[in-house]
């Protein structure tokens, strides 16, 4: 990507993140609308260790706006947003969260707006919860039934071979993976999964 110098005026930096490789951000940046510098992570929100993010974190200047889709793809904690968006407030930078309509700044010391902060994280928290929980009981009553084989491999045995096989004559795994129309950390699961 192009580095441009930063304009004077502050600028509006979007943030992106879906859980897994499956999933796509498509919507998200749709969503964001014209942004000046997009970040995107592809990776559980349950920590802060997120390239995307750190680089957001790095980047936004004060009086840049940091504008994310909603709360749950900024942070998984109620904790852990409250202190994000202190953090990046506290730097002069504004985040605004479009599905839930709120944009907190610095000097906004509104107490209604902190107890949305709050209130809205806890209930993006609690569906979070309450799916993982029908998920695990769907899962489990599929096992009693029989009927759950788990997640379908994306590398038959014979993918894996012939990329044992490329390995063995130096093709680096970036490439084999990439032929094979997977991520490289799927090979290397893969991979490690035959020699178990």
């Amino acid at each position: 990507m192009q580095q441009r110098t930063r304009p004077a005026a502050g600028q509006r930096v979007g943030y992106a993140r879906v859980s897994t490789t499956d999933q796509r951000l498509d919507r998200q940046v749709a969503a964001l609308g014209q942004v000046d510098r997009l970040f995107t992570d592809e990776a559980s929100g349950s920590s802060r260790r997120r390239p995307g993010l750190q680089a957001a974190l790095a980047y936004v200047r004060d009086g840049d706006e940091l504008v994310v889709s909603s709360m749950d793809r900024l942070a998984r904690s109620v904790r852990d947003l409250a202190d994000l968006v202190d953090e990046l407030t506290g730097r002069g930078v504004s985040v605004s969260f479009l599905r839930e309509g709120q944009v907190y700044r610095d000097g906004d010391a509104d107490p209604m707006s902190r107890l949305l902060l709050g209130v809205l994280g806890a209930v993006a928290e609690f569906e979070r919860a309450i799916i993982r929980e029908r998920q695990a009981e769907g899962i489990a009553a599929a096992k009693a039934r029989g009927a759950y084989t788990g997640r379908t491999r994306s590398l038959t045995d014979a993918d894996v071979e012939r990329a044992r096989a490329r390995l063995a004559a130096g093709v680096p795994k970036a490439v084999i993976a990439r032929d094979l129309g997977v991520h490289r950390s799927t090979l290397h699961r893969a991979l490690n999964r035959q020699t178990e």
